[in-house]
Order: C-alpha cells, then sequence, then structure tokens
C-alpha cells in the first residue's frame, strides 16, 4: 500500500496535475511505480488473473490561488490523463486563500500485462492551491 505525499502548499493551473513530491510509503513489489516531483503515478496489471484492481484515495486541502476569483474550484482522479466524474470534488470557496478539505476515492481495473496511469488534476478553470496532499494506492485483487 504505497503513499504518495505533497505537503508543502503548490499552485496548479488549471487541467494541470498535482505534483507529488514525497513518497513516505513506497511500493516493494513494483506493481505502483512513481518519480519523485512528478504528478503521475503508474499502476502496472501484474497479475495472474484478467485484470489487476487497485483503490486509489486522495485528500487535499485545497484552495483558490491568491491571483484567482471566488467561484468554483474542483479537484478530480484522472485515468490516463481523462478525470473521473465519480472521483471529483468540488468546493466554492468565498475568497482566494480559503482552504477546504476535499477526499475523492476510485476503484480502477487494470488489465493483465498493461499500464495505466493516474493523477490527481485539477479540474478547475482557473489556479488553485493544493496542500497537505495524501494518495494511497492499494491493491486490492
Amino acid at each position: 500500500m504505497p503513499e504518495f505525499t505533497a505537503n508543502a502548499a503548490q499552485t496548479v493551473s488549471a487541467g494541470q496535475n498535482v505534483l507529488l513530491t514525497e513518497t513516505p510509503i513506497p511500493c516493494t513489489r513494483g506493481y505502483v511505480c512513481h518519480r519523485a516531483g512528478s504528478g503521475i503515478i503508474t499502476l502496472r496489471g501484474i497479475t495472474n488473473q484478467c485484470r489487476a484492481r487497485y483503490r486509489v484515495s486522495a485528500d487535499a486541502n485545497i484552495a483558490i490561488a491568491a491571483s484567482g476569483t471566488a467561484g468554483p474550484i474542483s479537484l478530480a482522479l484522472a485515468i490516463t490523463g481523462e478525470p473521473l466524474a465519480s472521483a471529483t470534488a468540488i468546493v466554492t470557496p468565498a475568497a482566494a486563500g480559503d482552504l477546504f478539505n476535499v477526499h475523492v476515492d476510485a476503484l480502477i481495473d487494470v488489465p493483465k500485462g498493461c499500464c495505466l496511469t493516474i493523477a490527481l488534476e485539477n479540474t478547475s478553470t482557473q489556479a488553485i492551491t493544493a496542500q497537505n496532499v495524501n494518495v494511497i494506492v492499494d491493491r486490492v485483487a
């Protein structure tokens, strides 16, 4: 069960991924790969079954970036660059800098012998600030 984090506040432009800077708990079996400082995590379909199943959970504190205007902002799990509508968190801060804690969770199937990339993407129309980000990948089947 690897864990990837980014504790320091970072500005994430619209359509970009949150960068995960630390790996407190790495995957020691080669199922989950990540390069420090990247926003992309690779899930590998190493299995004797027809697919490998992962539960991906992410928590973050998000706010409108200092240069932004009040309105809805959102963060979503994305598979191979496509945000999942079912794993999207939307909040509406009253002002820039107002932090909200969000959580998203999804089950992701990776076909045997294949790989999928996942990321935590800013799906807002403006830049956001993200901090205390935590992504946990748990292989469940």
